[in-house]
């Protein structure tokens, strides 16, 4: 409301300064136009006095008569000294006395004379000039015009521009109050969502309707809470499986310490609660390292990508699971069919290759096979892990890169998977702007695909 009275103080001091000019410009016209009028008409008078052989009122009013079309209220023609000579007002005639108006005092001091003023709807105006006679004053001419006409006109101008000044300024107040109100009343929506969303709801939407900057601002806090949503879903979705998934091991560790500390057990006995101890204990410091992992990709800046060949670090990661994959007498076979370079921070590809290949080994059978291969396609170095174990069911597809999703909890749990390991490699992949997907069949093994851009040096120094 505040900025609206001040665009309204503003219009109407703008409007306040136009109107003042327009009626100072339309009176200098009427002004100069009325003073060029009269001086001519002085000058005209004067022209054909200063003609005549003697100046008295006789041959005045002689010379008079042939102009009487000048259509002046009245003329007076004194001589050298200012006395009248002839005074066409009959009713007030000035003649053989002195006529010391101000007009005629200038005059016969040598100079053109206009006086001009406004008042009752009435122009009246006064001019006077000296009369000259082979280069001598012998006196001068000056008349009075009263104009109504024209003098209603300039007052009809003037009634005209005051009008249409307070229409203009009345039409500014009324829309000035309409836009302030509907703005305010927008804004105040925005402001009332942004306070809501602040307290934690995040499912309020502003909804507002046309294409101007507030509703922009609308649509993009709406995208923002939605966004917010979604966020605090996950975080909340994340503190309650990391809760829970981090109170099994715990329950289990407290359960097996209370039964060596109540029960009198032997030393067999007491090792095996240990072991068992150790293995929860374990588990625990692979979830917590694998949250830890999670978290610093979430906030963790951008790196420096390297361009890095692909099938060296598949050779690292195969040669470091060799012991693993003999242990579960499964074979990994690489199937290198051409390596590409590619922009990533090598040690993400590590993880990537190191997670999805241990998980091939994990969940496969006894007796397997887990495939490397590594392809072109097109400008994309494709890596795809394929396992021959029991598959994925097809309503775990959309979910298994999901935080602690796990297709089977108990044999994942058998396995020390913790449900977030997927979930790594999604985020890691996804932060060297590569993509992954997966095909499964239950009973026919699963195939995870990694697809990044091949880097082109030529492209790159353009």
């Amino acid at each position: 409301m505040l900025y609206a009275i001040i665009y309204v103080v503003i219009t109407f001091l703008a409007l306040l300064f136009l109107n003042i000019y327009s009626s100072k410009v339309s009176q200098e016209l009427f002004y100069n136009s009325k003073e060029a009028s009269m001086i001519q008409k002085c000058k005209l008078a004067a022209t054909q006095i200063s003609s005549l052989d003697a100046l008295n009122a006789n041959t005045v009013a002689d010379a008079v008569a042939d102009f009487q079309d000048l259509n002046v209220s009245r003329m007076i023609i004194t001589d050298q000294r200012g006395k009248a000579i002839f005074d066409t007002d009959e009713v007030a005639t000035l003649t053989t006395q002195y006529v010391l108006f101000p007009e005629i005092t200038h005059a016969l001091s040598g100079n053109d004379v206009f006086y001009w003023n406004f008042n009752d709807g009435i122009m009246r105006s006064t001019a006077a000039t000296p009369v000259y006679a082979y280069g001598t004053l012998i006196g001068c001419v000056y008349m009075i015009e009263y104009d109504r006409s024209q003098g209603t006109l300039f007052a009809t101008l003037q009634n005209n521009i005051f009008t249409l000044t307070l229409l203009l300024e009345i039409v500014v107040i009324f829309y000035s109050l309409i836009f302030s109100n509907t703005y305010s009343q927008r804004l105040k929506r925005i402001m009332t969502s942004i306070q809501t969303v602040r307290k934690g709801d995040y499912t309020q939407r502003i909804k507002l309707h046309g294409r101007d900057e507030l509703t922009q601002l609308g649509n993009e806090i709406d995208n923002l809470t939605q966004k917010l949503r979604i966020s605090e879903e996950k975080r909340s979705r994340f503190v309650s499986d990391a809760s829970h998934e981090l109170k099994t091991p715990l329950a289990s560790i407290k359960l097996l310490t209370d039964s060596i500390l109540q029960n009198d057990m032997d030393t067999e006995t007491i090792r095996e609660f240990v072991t068992d101890i150790g293995n929860e204990a374990e588990r625990l410091n692979r979830m917590s390292q694998k949250l830890l992992t999670l978290s610093r990709i979430d906030g963790q800046p951008e790196h420096a990508f390297e361009v890095t060949l692909i099938s060296p670090t598949i050779e690292q990661v195969v040669r470091m699971l060799n012991r693993y994959a003999a242990e579960r007498e499964i074979q990994i076979v690489k199937n290198i069919i051409k390596d590409s370079p590619i922009l990533i921070i090598e040690d993400d590809l590590y993880q990537i290759l190191f997670n999805l290949i241990e998980n091939g080994l994990k969940y496969n059978k006894a007796n397997g096979t887990l495939t490397v291969t590594l392809e072109q396609e097109n400008q994309s170095a494709v890596i795809r892990i394929a396992d021959t174990g029991e598959g994925i069911p097809a309503e775990s597809i959309d979910h298994i890169f999901e935080r602690f999703y796990r297709v089977d909890k108990a044999r994942s749990r058998s396995t020390g998977g913790s449900g977030l390991g997927l979930s790594i490699v999604r985020n890691l992949v996804e932060r060297n702007n590569g993509s992954i997907s997966v095909r499964s069949e239950p009973g026919n093994g699963s195939v995870f695909t990694v697809i990044f851009s091949i880097f082109d040096a030529a492209e790159d120094d353009r």
